[in-house]
């Protein structure tokens, strides 16, 4: 059987720090891994807009309580899980998964986590390691798992290129453009169908 590697953010759940970005009223959170490839980079950015504006992960929190799965998001992931092996590789963090991965019924995530001071001020993040996805990845196939893997942003592309298929879901233009080699979808129908017939590309060849 296959084994299914998904994004979780633009694939399954919406942008979490674009919520935060709607509901504070500050657009500098609105860039994502779509917009800046440097994930480091991103992140020092967002940190220090969040000390400026005072903001604490109890505040970012509350705006990921109101937040739930992209329509359509749990079926799709209910039905692929029944016929694939699945794992979500997020550079999210457990803080602000939680509550989303319980709404999609608590498939198996890799992610980071955050450094937390005693006021609630996120003072820092500790990467699993570096390109995580993409290692993860490698190990299921040295596992000798052959590996399907999706997302839809600069971040994911490692991930995609190490995996037997890659496949973007969603992508934004700029993504798309920089990367013609992996296959573009934009509906869960016509995605469970690209991870359909990848598998069976798969199946057809040497194991």
């Amino acid at each position: 059987m296959e084994l299914v590697c998904l994004d979780m953010e633009g694939v399954l759940v919406p942008e979490i720090w674009i919520n935060v970005a709607q509901r504070t009223g500050i657009p500098e959170l609105r860039l994502t891994t779509r917009d800046v490839p440097d994930y480091d980079e991103l992140m020092q950015g967002r940190l220090a807009i969040l000390d400026r504006h005072g903001l604490t992960l109890p505040d970012i929190q509350a705006v990921i309580g109101d937040m739930g799965p992209m329509e359509g998001a749990k079926d799709f992931l209910d039905a692929l899980r029944r016929d694939f092996q699945v794992v979500v590789l997020s550079d999210t963090f457990y803080e602000f998964a939680r509550p989303l991965i319980a709404q999609l019924d608590w498939p198996t995530l890799f992610c980071h986590r955050l450094e937390v001071d005693g006021a609630g001020r996120i003072a820092g993040y500790r990467l699993r390691m570096r390109d995580h996805k993409r290692a993860a990845v490698a190990a299921f196939r040295d596992l000798n798992f052959r590996t399907i893997a999706a997302g839809d942003s600069y971040n994911d592309t490692t991930m995609l290129a190490e995996a037997d298929a890659g496949i973007l879901f969603r992508a934004p233009d700029n993504v798309v453009r920089e990367f013609p080699q992996f296959p573009v979808v934009n509906e869960f129908d016509d995605f469970r169908a690209a991870i359909e017939a990848a598998a069976r590309r798969l199946a057809e060849g040497p194991a």
